[in-house]
């Protein structure tokens, strides 16, 4: 999958895990809160050297949620944010997204004092995030049998 077309403004690329089990119900999915605005997002961050996207999409699930486990060698899709820097400004950013199978939580964490975790329905994860293309790629994701 390619990424989508760049706009006129320079992008910096991210990569996220969106991480998902099998609970009773159906797929469920673990959402984190953001340090700044504590809203519900994905783990995500930047490209690592050294790393492959889906590698550090890992990395970040591991360092943001305490979680690890099987990810997927090709994102679901893209979605895009405006990251709010410290500096007050803010810069585009477009996010590729790879399911991340969980398969161990961790107690303790890199960031367990930072965030809080929690495992949604797909539905309800889908419904707490504010990028409506996330949203999209949260309500339309269908791990294979």
């Amino acid at each position: 999958m390619t990424a989508p077309a760049r706009t006129e403004t320079s992008e910096t690329r991210q990569v996220a895990a969106l991480p998902w089990r099998r609970g009773e119900n159906g797929v469920e999915v673990m959402m984190i809160t953001s340090r700044e605005t504590r809203r519900w997002v994905i783990p995500k961050g930047g490209r690592m050297v050294g790393k492959t996207d889906p590698q550090a999409a890992a990395q970040e699930a591991y360092e943001e949620a305490g979680i690890q486990g099987e990810t997927q060698d090709a994102p679901i899709g893209h979605f895009r944010y405006a990251k709010r820097l410290k500096s007050g400004a803010t810069q585009a950013c477009i996010v590729a997204v790879y399911p991340l199978e969980v398969l161990i939580q961790l107690g303790a964490w890199p960031e367990d004092q930072q965030r809080q975790r929690r495992w949604m329905p797909q539905a309800e994860a889908a419904d707490s995030v504010h990028e409506t293309d996330l949203a999209e790629l949260v309500r339309g994701f269908n791990p294979a049998a």
